[in-house]
């Protein structure tokens, strides 16, 4: 596996080995001890999530306060997504600053996601199929949001925004400077 470090501290690009020959292509999307020997970081994640999406949509930006916070590992099985993070941590030297990047069923890559980030993704494809691993569980009474649209953090999200397909919740989430953010 190959790990790329990216400007937000933490926060990593993992791109797994692919055996290609003429059936097809196997990797191994995660396992626990060359994720821990490659990164130096252990997680013992306790949920799968997936979602299926339509172009334009986007979901986001969510995140978990403690004391159940989330860390993340994303990818997209179909399709592709723009995936987006905003460091919400108050102490950070990048903290309101956002990092995209693009995760596809060709590209294989997938972004972990430390606590103390917002997260969100739209999708640039005609469908996508994320799948994503939580080390904690769901929590309604400790979620989070940010706006997506919120111009301080001035993110782009790869489609034209007045197309976007986004959740009435998502539209309704505060700005970064008034979320409940404890991080």
């Amino acid at each position: 596996m190959n790990v790329i470090k990216t400007p937000l501290e933490g926060l990593l690009i993992l791109e797994p080995k692919i055996l290609n020959d003429d059936r097809g292509y196997f990797f191994e999307s995660y396992n626990a001890r060359t994720f821990e020997s490659t990164t130096g970081l252990k997680y013992n994640f306790v949920q799968d999530n997936q979602a299926r999406s339509t172009k334009n949509v986007l979901r986001g930006l969510h995140y978990q306060n403690q004391p159940v916070a989330q860390t993340k590992l994303i990818r997209a099985l179909e399709g592709t997504v723009w995936d987006v993070v905003v460091d919400i941590r108050k102490n950070s030297a990048t903290y309101g600053q956002w990092y995209g990047v693009e995760l596809s069923a060709d590209n294989k890559r997938q972004l972990l996601i430390p606590a103390g980030f917002a997260h969100g993704y739209s999708v640039i494809s005609e469908t996508a199929e994320v799948f994503y691993k939580c080390d904690n569980f769901y929590s309604k009474e400790t979620e989070g949001g940010v706006f997506y649209a919120d111009e301080a953090i001035g993110i782009d999200w790869k489609i034209n925004i007045k197309d976007a397909i986004v959740s009435e919740k998502d539209q309704k989430q505060p700005l970064l400077k008034n979320a409940n953010n404890q991080f």
